[in-house]
């Protein structure tokens, strides 16, 4: 097996994100980090370092730390969710891989589900142990946590960094039923000081405590399996899970602390699941985040300018959410008189991109509304259609001048981006099954 190798992907706003990757097997395997750490660490970590080690006697493993953390550029604004697939996506570039299994636990397989669901032709395949698409609990989501153990967690973050950190952390887990090992101790203390500093690590714990990725999970259509130690029956996280990836595959593991026996059997699983043939390139379906947009009182504006005036300011109107989409790395689909339909492979980046073009078609005495929705959408002809789609349209129709509305599934997706919202209340959408939380960008 080759030696560790350390290189550094440069994203396109200048940070540098550090990766690894040893072995050189046929398959490339990423594995997403659970919390933040450091790559050059994590070898050392008695369990960590042993189960990477072991990927990589079967795969080109991948590892890497994301911004903000680690061996990584860490004087650069916290990750959202968007910002951590479009780095993974750096990174494989750097990597030169085309088409790669995605590994990941608990929480961190979030950017992963969304790496899935909107890059699919990239995606070999994803590997999920013990699967978490939401921390907080929720009347839904009884598994989440609550109130106690949030507390508990932030108060052992008071102790980061420090040597007092990983006894803390053990008891915190332990108080849970985690029953870590005591090697965990010392090495925790250790990782979390060469990860980030205090503030930064209750700012990420905030941030994964804030997102929820359970709307997504249908637009998953790669094989996957996932992982669970204990229980594995209907009433369990794993089961609520598997029941929203069409066709994933659930396998048990032994229950109780980590040890060689569990490890052994959880490489096992993987070894044997990423011998799946790998699906077919053809896509009829991607997770995608749609924008609609159109002018308000254009009627009005038309008769009070002119024709020939009103032409000019509608080319206008179209130079601006054009430059707007480009700036924003959006993908106009349609345009029909005053309005724009463009899709996005992030949330946050549509709405982004609808306040950047409100606030410059204003400047030309214009206003415009707009609705931001993220889903499972179907490709016909090379073009993006389905419910998501309609549902994207209802929402700007809901919307009122230099006003953006967005869906719930859009503000579970983007807490760390810096957007924020206010309850718009409850809507139905005409054509739509169902009654629609929506919520209004207000910074």
């Amino acid at each position: 097996m080759n030696e560790v190798q350390t290189d550094y992907a440069t994203t396109p706003d200048g940070v540098y994100l550090a990766y690894q990757t040893l072995g050189d097997g046929p398959i490339d395997l990423v594995w997403q980090p659970e919390w933040p750490g450091n790559i050059d660490l994590d070898w050392d970590a008695p369990v960590w370092g042993r189960f990477l080690t072991e990927l990589a006697s079967f795969a080109r493993v991948i590892v890497h730390d994301h911004r903000g953390v680690g061996l990584s550029s860490r004087d650069v604004a916290l990750p959202d969710l968007e910002t951590r697939v479009a780095d993974l996506r750096v990174v494989l570039d750097a990597a030169g891989t085309e088409q790669v299994v995605l590994g990941g636990e608990y929480t961190s397989g979030s950017v992963n589900a969304l790496f899935a669901a909107t890059d699919p032709q990239r995606v070999r395949s994803l590997i999920w142990s013990e699967p978490g698409p939401r921390s907080l609990w929720a009347p839904d989501y009884p598994w989440g946590a609550g109130p106690e153990y949030h507390a508990a967690d932030f108060e052992a973050l008071t102790q980061w960094g420090t040597s007092r950190y990983g006894p803390a952390i053990l008891a915190y887990q332990r108080r849970f039923g985690n029953e870590l090992p005591d090697s965990v101790a010392a090495m925790a203390s250790r990782k979390s000081r060469n990860a980030c500093t205090p503030d930064v690590a209750r700012q990420l714990s905030t941030l994964w405590y804030a997102t929820d990725v359970r709307a997504i999970l249908p637009a998953i259509r790669c094989p996957t399996l996932l992982l669970g130690r204990g229980d594995t029956g209907p009433e369990t996280e794993i089961a609520y899970v598997a029941a929203r990836i069409p066709g994933s595959t659930v396998r048990a593991l032994p229950d109780g602390e980590w040890s060689d026996d569990l490890i052994d059997r959880e490489l096992e699983e993987i070894r044997r699941f990423i011998g799946v043939e790998t699906p077919s390139a053809h896509v009829d379906s991607i997770l995608a985040s749609v924008l609609f947009t159109d002018i308000v009182g254009s009627t009005a504006k038309q008769s009070e300018v002119g024709d020939t005036a009103w032409k000019s300011l509608v080319e206008r109107h179209h130079d601006i959410v054009r430059d707007a989409l480009s700036r924003w790395r959006g993908s106009e689909v349609d345009t029909a008189g005053d309005g724009f339909y463009a899709t996005f492979d992030g949330p946050a980046r549509a709405v982004r991109c609808a306040v950047d073009l409100q606030q410059r078609v204003h400047e030309i005495g214009l206003e415009v509304r707009a609705g931001v929705h993220i889903g499972e959408c179907t490709v016909i002809d090379g073009k993006i259609g389905g419910l998501p789609v309609t549902i994207g349209a209802r929402i700007a129709a809901r919307a009122s001048g230099s006003e953006v509305l967005v869906s719930q599934t859009v503000k579970d997706l983007v807490p760390g981006s810096g957007l924020v919202f206010e309850d718009a209340g409850e809507h139905e959408l005409k054509g739509v099954p169902d009654r629609w939380h929506l919520y209004r960008v207000v910074g």
